[in-house]
């Protein structure tokens, strides 16, 4: 995996250096090398920092041109299907220069210009320069696996796989936009196409961008996920399943260096171990551990290595590792509350140790309804829950699969219109949107079946917008590409085109993959209950952690939090608006302060 920036400037030339210094803040994504191209008027340029997988001769460097030189493209990402549109290419007289999937971009674009982007299977992001028609192509695969972020004023646009490569150039204000502030409170993210910092930008998933050299430009969407409700026997979509997930496992192990695996123990990174292991044997698999949690995933990890004779590896975290959280805000450049985002850093940083790529089970819960919020309650309800609650009256968080179900499922410590008003200082109060669940209302369709309208939400919202951002952040900041086998479209479109019924069980979860599964694991793993990639919530319960990271709050030193509600969150244990708040702190520190 890599990391790409590009400038486009409309009237000033390019300063090299700083170009050179944008570009080299990358060079945690690509550690194995670097270029650069700059156009004969010196307004635009393209950079690149290189993790090498494919052809690991020079040849690979980019940014790659093709055969006159007039179309330059830089791409992060990985081509699953390139040596298929490769030979394409070749009956139609493409020459190639090297065995990179990059190259097999480049020369699609020339032959089928835009509508390439959708010929494309993989995790991309990429910025291309058509120098005869004088454009930039930029654009992002189909569920933002890979990042793309742009600045946009009236004389310039910057585009980068991180918004710290853009903050680079000092005429570059770090300006908070408190819209998306009071937004990182809601959703725990900050939601496409806004970022935290004003006039700086994601492209959205399944998006392209053309600009031309006065910098105007249009954004136009290329890929939906289609629905429908056709009625396969389930015993049909299994087989079809099991045999495409195969492939698409046996794809994503193409590599020159050694590929290895993340593995929880769960259904998902236990299925792709098990497909992984048919292709090769003694591969290295990772785990990370909570000290004293009797539900530590590194011993269910461990039963499903030695089942597959993996090398495997794991490592147990403690609450010091709470203090990891500083040093994450550099490398997320934008504040994610997601609770999981230490763990994924350490398994992250474990697996570098021994491997450039390995796999991850995303996409998988969001495909096969495997989240607690696909069920008949927004989170787990024991049977003693249901009959206390009718002797005692108490009401239950039943699931109505509407928007207002989602918000709640989604919280985590929930912050609506008042919530902002306590916690914000009223100079922000403006800034506080009348609907605080209007991204997901955005994706909420009501004519779709339960559980498939909140299957799309997460796919869109926090699957895009939080765990994919998760992951690749952490993988990227230890030089380490992760790889998805579970999201190829046509494994999405495989399963959102039937009934429900067909692969939903209310009481069962992620039928498929279970039915896939249970004849090659032990009933410990088959009957292991769902969790997240969390830990206990005791890790997350550390008050004294807390009031010491809060206590002298930058926040409200600025103006932005009150120190009231601050020390009401502490008085009253509300360790998930806590965690939140924490976050912010470390992000505001980080990026506005030092």
């Amino acid at each position: 995996m890599c990391g790409i920036i590009g400038v486009i400037n409309k009237s000033s030339k390019i300063d090299h250096e700083l170009f050179y210094l944008m570009r080299d803040t990358l060079s945690h994504r690509g550690p194995d090398g670097y270029g650069s191209y700059f156009s004969d008027n010196n307004q635009i340029a393209l950079g690149h920092r290189r993790l090498s997988f494919l052809d690991l001769s020079d040849a690979g460097i980019q940014p790659l041109a093709n055969e006159d030189n007039s179309i330059w493209i830089t791409i992060n990402g990985e081509i699953y299907n390139y040596i298929e549109l490769r030979e394409e290419l070749k009956a139609k007289n493409h020459v190639f220069k090297t065995e990179t999937d990059s190259e097999v971009v480049l020369h699609a674009y020339e032959e089928w210009g835009t509508d390439m982007i959708n010929k494309l299977e993989g995790m991309f992001a990429f910025g291309i320069w058509d120098d005869k028609k004088k454009k930039l192509i930029l654009a992002r695969d189909k569920f933002g696996i890979k990042p793309l972020y742009y600045f946009f004023n009236q004389n310039q646009l910057i585009f980068s796989s991180e918004i710290k490569s853009i903050l680079k150039d000092p005429q570059i204000e770090r300006k908070i936009n408190f819209t998306s502030l009071c937004e990182y409170f809601i959703y725990r993210y900050v939601p496409s196409p806004a970022t935290i910092f004003e006039n700086i930008y994601k492209l959205e998933p399944a998006h392209f961008i053309e600009i031309d050299q006065d910098l105007n430009f249009t954004i136009e969407k290329y890929f939906e996920l289609t629905t429908d409700e056709l009625k396969y026997s389930r015993k049909k979509i299994i087989k079809e399943i099991d045999s495409t997930l195969r492939k698409s496992v046996g794809i994503h192990i193409r590599s020159d260096v050694p590929v290895g695996s993340f593995l929880s123990g769960g259904y998902d990174s236990s299925l792709l171990v098990k497909y992984f292991s048919e292709f090769e044997k003694g591969f290295n698999t990772y785990s990370i551990g909570f000290d004293k949690w009797e539900n530590s995933e590194h011993k269910f990890a461990e039963v499903v290595a030695k089942k597959f004779k993996t090398q495997h590896h794991s490592e147990v975290l403690d609450a010091t590792s709470l203090d990891i959280l500083d040093k994450l805000m550099y490398y997320y450049d934008e504040p994610i509350a997601d609770i999981s985002i230490i763990p994924t850093f350490q398994v992250s940083e474990l697996a570098a140790k021994n491997n450039k790529a390995v796999l991850s089970g995303e996409g998988a819960d969001e495909i096969f309804a495997g989240y607690t919020w696909h069920r008949e309650y927004l989170w787990h309800i024991s049977k003693a829950q249901k009959r206390d609650s009718k002797k005692w009256g108490w009401e239950l968080p039943i699931n109505n699969f509407d928007v207002e179900s989602y918000s709640k499922a989604m919280a985590m410590g929930s912050f609506g219109i008042e919530e902002l008003k306590e916690l914000l200082t009223p100079q922000l109060h403006e800034f506080i949107p009348d609907d605080c669940s209007a991204f997901y209302r955005k994706f909420y369709n009501s004519d779709l079946p339960i559980p498939k309208r909140f299957q799309l939400m997460d796919i869109r919202c926090f699957m895009g917008e939080l765990v994919l951002t998760k992951i690749d952040r952490a993988s990227m900041a230890n030089s380490l590409e992760v790889r998805v086998p579970f999201l190829l479209p046509q494994i999405a479109e495989s399963v959102l085109k039937l009934k429900p019924s067909v692969y939903f069980d209310r009481k069962k979860q992620k039928i498929i993959l279970r039915s896939i599964l249970k004849k090659h694991v032990p009933k410990e793993i088959i009957n292991r209950k769902k969790q997240g990639f969390t830990g206990p919530d005791s890790y997350y319960m550390d008050f004294d952690w807390y009031r010491k990271n809060l206590e002298d709050s930058q926040l409200e030193k600025a103006g932005i939090i009150k120190k009231e509600t601050i020390q009401n969150y502490l008085n009253n244990k509300d360790h998930w608006r806590l965690w939140k708040l924490a976050v912010l702190e470390k992000w505001f520190t980080n990026w506005m302060i030092n």
